[in-house]
């Protein structure tokens, strides 16, 4: 269990974004279908997925037959937490208020800090 909280968490990491949407949309799915349940969520956006963490951009994100991206990261927000990469985000151009609000920006050392809690399951897409 998570020290912090007594239960089991996920860590959800998107590392893609318009690039490869289907792979994109899987990991939103997965996050979403986890804080729906109950689970304690960690979206980890990083590489071209920041992008879907500034103003207009995960609404704008259409792939057929999928629930829409900005209803999803809407739902972890109020669940869970949602982090985009620092570096992934510096290297785009984008700082802490080109998020909408409760996007936290954070580094590696927090992505590793936190994967390596104790009851922790972590997928990548």
């Amino acid at each position: 269990m998570n020290a912090s909280t007594g239960r089991r968490s996920l860590v959800v990491t998107v590392t893609v974004g318009e690039d490869a949407r289907e792979r994109c949309s899987e990991g939103f799915t997965v996050a979403a279908a986890a804080a729906s349940a109950g689970v304690e969520v960690l979206l980890w956006l990083s590489g071209e997925a920041v992008w879907l963490a500034t103003p207009g951009r995960a609404a704008a994100f259409d792939l057929a037959h999928a629930a829409p991206l900005d209803g999803m990261l809407d739902l972890v927000l109020g669940a869970g937490t949602v982090t985009a990469c620092h570096q992934c985000a510096t290297r785009r151009g984008l700082g802490a208020t080109d998020f909408v609000p409760g996007v936290e920006l954070s580094g590696a050392s927090s992505y590793v800090e936190q994967i390596l809690e104790p009851d922790t399951q972590v997928v990548v897409y």
